[in-house]
């Protein structure tokens, strides 16, 4: 399912109209993005969890080169599935 479909989806199901539905989930990234770059949790009970982890800095070789090359510490954001979701798609 892409956006579109997604918008199409929450428009059906809540009777919004597809524009609304577009802003509302709009909105919802918005959210999560901005709660995430300030280190927070979003937690969705029975969906999920979205947070950030820390990435340690490591040694990789350029595939291209075979040159040993040194890959810098990182954020990376991580969605934790909750139980509901989980045991939805058995």
């Amino acid at each position: 399912m892409n956006k579109p479909e997604l918008v199409a989806a929450i428009a059906g199901k809540t009777g919004m109209k597809k524009k609304d539905a577009e802003a509302m989930l709009d909105a919802f990234v918005a959210s999560v993005k901005g709660a995430l770059k300030k280190g927070e949790k979003v937690a969705l009970i029975g969906f999920g969890t979205f947070a950030t982890r820390e990435r340690a800095k490591r040694n990789g070789v350029n595939p291209r080169t075979g040159k040993k090359i040194t890959i810098p510490a990182k954020t990376v954001p991580y969605f934790k599935v909750g139980k509901d979701l989980k045991e939805s798609v058995k």
